[in-house]
């Protein structure tokens, strides 16, 4: 089933958003604005999902929800123009990417600091695979509030199992643990393949085998193995 909602027409903001407005908030230095230029196409406010606008109250976190299109040049877009962006906007955001007849949704976790309530935590990015521009969008999640539907919405991208009774920011750092276990896993392959003598090679086999485990349990949802949200 495809992962791209079908926004209610009182949402429709459909803004275009001039990329010198994002330079300005987001402090872009002459790197990330060349990142602008040569990725990105076009940026468009497209909904405002709001109180107002789709009848679900707001929570102390979610006071609105915002998603952007955004029209790539090519089919790659660099983590740091997101960035840029979540920085610039003051509200969580969803982003639907468009090229070439396709597009994918991008999100990343979006909460205000507990040290300070004007500055944002991003956590990293989620993201749908690329699917046909045309392809039929289904209904919105049935929530009771923006901050539950902020989490559907965020869940709907993530890869593996749900725990009971695990928080959107719990369920966060799980999929970050996953993310950097994996990656772990992977550095043990390589070491090894370049590794020779026998003896050594038994040892790095008994640590892939405990880091795959580990592993494992947190796809699971393994209260053993996962994480939980400070």
């Amino acid at each position: 089933m495809t992962a791209f909602f079908d926004y209610p027409k009182a949402a429709v903001f459909g803004r275009v958003v001039p990329k010198n407005r994002i330079y300005e908030h987001a402090g872009a230095g002459t790197a990330l604005k060349d990142l602008f230029v040569t990725q990105v196409d076009q940026i468009v406010w497209k909904f405002k999902l709001a109180p107002e606008t789709i009848n679900l109250a707001a929570t102390r976190t979610v006071s609105e929800i915002q998603v952007f299109g955004i029209g790539l040049r090519t089919g790659k877009l660099d983590e740091e123009v997101l960035r840029a962006i979540d920085r610039a906007i003051p509200f969580p955001l969803i982003f639907e990417l468009t090229w070439s007849g396709k597009r994918k949704m991008v999100a990343a976790f979006k909460r205000p600091s507990e040290a300070d309530a004007a500055k944002w935590v991003v956590s990293e990015y989620f993201a749908t695979d690329w699917a046909q521009e045309d392809e039929s969008r289904r209904p919105l999640p049935v929530a009771l509030n923006l901050g539950a539907l902020y989490d559907s919405i965020l869940t709907s991208m993530m890869p593996v199992s749900l725990t009971t009774g695990e928080d959107i920011q719990a369920r966060v750092a799980r999929m970050e643990t996953i993310r950097a276990k994996t990656r772990e896993v992977e550095r043990i392959k390589a070491r090894l393949v370049r590794e020779k003598q026998f003896n050594k090679r038994v040892a790095i086999n008994a640590e892939l085998r405990a880091a795959k485990q580990e592993l494992e349990r947190l796809t699971a949802g393994d209260p053993v193995g996962a994480v939980t949200s400070e």
